[in-house]
């Protein structure tokens, strides 16, 4: 039993030193690469990648036996950008002579981290090449190019030996940007520019994620996306007329974050026209909306969402008393996991239709925020009872509110009976304040003896895996 054991560990640990080795020499490591053993591939890639050897992953690039690579879990410590343009310089975008015994096979490269994502996905005997990451969406996508290729072989009674031409030539890049303006962001943009126009079409480039800031900077590079591509997709600072024209080329969109859209132009036509767009996203699960007016219209935005919505954030919408109203009826009200409602003021007017929404939510809701709502003790009063039955309740954030030592000692007490509560950032009581909320007021002897006695009452109910805190001042 012994023996068996160690004969299944020590393949793996002695390709893992193998490669170690291997990366110690850079020259060395490339040279080796014409004649390295399949199997020594990836765990040279990973010690490669994790010590920032860019000349040797350029190298492995260029010739790797495999049909698609994936960074997954991996990260690095130096600027990711560099790593990026080492490996896409290393793609064999056209055809060109090689002399691995492997020939070039790599069709996909995939420079999104995903902790579920292995270094390559199985392989399958198929004519062309299988990815479980490969882009479905886009009429230039690998897959979509294959069908066309079948149809075409089909129709020329091409034998199953034969293989397109062109079929390896064709190839794709997953990535996910982030246009926030800097100079590094601005200078891989145009290398990833002039890449994308050196394939004459062959490499897709198929952006999963884009978070843009300042969207009218952008307007040059959004040309070159695919747009159809995207499925998370989040604007802080645009007119919604400039972000309605990014969505009407997207209708796979699985989550939308828009900030700081400018109040004038969510009125009218642009808030129509958004809603128009809002109507096809029938794989919509996530909406986050931060300073954005919606004040009396959430009726009209609830109408054309998916009533199986995941996750909901308003906040700095200037949310009324009839949107909570709208909301506490929404078909929505008993599908969502996260709700984040802050900074919008909460009431005793609204209080009524929050705790009806508490209640339709018990059997979902996980999250909850409602940081800086002007919560005082009475409202929070009608509210606990229907916070206290949110039985799925993991995460419950509401700093920045108005309350009274009293009130923050029984919404503890009302709340450890949620076993699967575990963090709750809570407001500092207004007695630790010489004057709430102003900054350079807070008395920190005073929020001390506030953090010593909700310990002990936790450690009184046993409830030492709750962690109450507070956000930092």
């Amino acid at each position: 039993m012994m023996f068996k054991k160690m004969d299944q560990i020590a393949p793996a640990t002695l390709l893992e030193f193998a490669a170690q080795s291997l990366v110690s020499n850079e020259a060395a490591a490339i040279h080796a690469l014409e004649e390295l053993p399949r199997d020594l591939f990836v765990p040279l890639f990973i010690a490669a990648f994790l010590g920032g050897h860019k000349k040797i992953l350029k190298a492995m690039v260029r010739i790797w036996p495999f049909r698609c690579l994936h960074i997954g879990a991996l990260s690095v410590r130096e600027p990711y950008y560099e790593i990026w343009k080492a490996m896409i310089d290393g793609l064999q975008i056209l055809p060109a002579q090689n002399s691995s015994p492997w020939g070039p096979k790599l069709r996909i490269l995939d420079l999104r981290q995903d902790a579920d994502c292995r270094t390559t996905c199985c392989e399958i005997r198929t004519m062309f090449p299988f990815c479980f990451q490969s882009c479905v969406f886009s009429q230039h996508s690998i897959l979509r190019l294959q069908e066309a290729q079948q149809s075409v072989t089909h129709i020329r009674n091409v034998t199953s030996d034969s293989e397109p031409q062109s079929s390896w030539e064709s190839m794709e890049l997953l990535v996910d940007l982030s246009l926030d303006g800097t100079l590094k962001t601005r200078q891989f943009l145009s290398f990833l520019r002039r890449k994308i126009e050196q394939s004459f079409g062959s490499l897709h480039l198929c952006c999963r994620d884009l978070q843009i800031d300042k969207i009218s900077d952008y307007k040059s590079i959004l040309k070159f996306l695919d747009l159809v591509c995207i499925d998370h997709l989040g604007v802080d600072q645009a007119y919604l007329s400039e972000v309605t024209s990014l969505l009407d080329q997207m209708v796979h969109l699985d989550s939308l974050s828009l900030s700081k859209i400018p109040f004038k132009s969510c009125k009218g036509k642009n808030f129509r026209n958004f809603l128009t767009n809002l109507r096809r996203m029938d794989n919509l699960q996530e909406l986050s909306l931060s300073f954005f007016c919606l004040t009396n219209q959430l009726h009209k935005l609830l109408r054309v969402l998916p009533p199986q919505l995941d996750a909901l954030h308003l906040s700095f919408c200037g949310l009324s008393s009839r949107d909570f109203t709208v909301l506490s009826q929404s078909s929505q009200a008993t599908h969502l996991r996260l709700l984040n409602l802050s900074n919008n003021q909460i009431s005793w007017e609204v209080s009524e239709s929050f705790q009806i929404l508490l209640e339709k939510l018990s059997g979902t809701l996980r999250h909850l925020e409602i940081n800086s709502c002007l919560m005082t003790d009475s409202t929070l009063s009608v509210v606990i009872p229907a916070l206290s039955r949110c039985s799925h309740l993991r995460v419950l954030s509401f700093a920045s509110n108005p309350i009274t030592m009293p009130m923050l000692m029984n919404l503890l007490q009302q709340l450890t009976g949620l076993m699967e509560l575990k963090h709750v950032i809570y407001s500092i009581p207004v007695h630790c304040y010489e004057q709430w909320q102003f900054n350079g007021s807070l008395d920190q002897q005073k929020l001390v003896e506030v953090q010593a006695e909700l310990k002990a009452m936790l450690q009184a109910v046993h409830r030492n895996d709750m962690h109450w805190a507070t956000c930092p001042e």
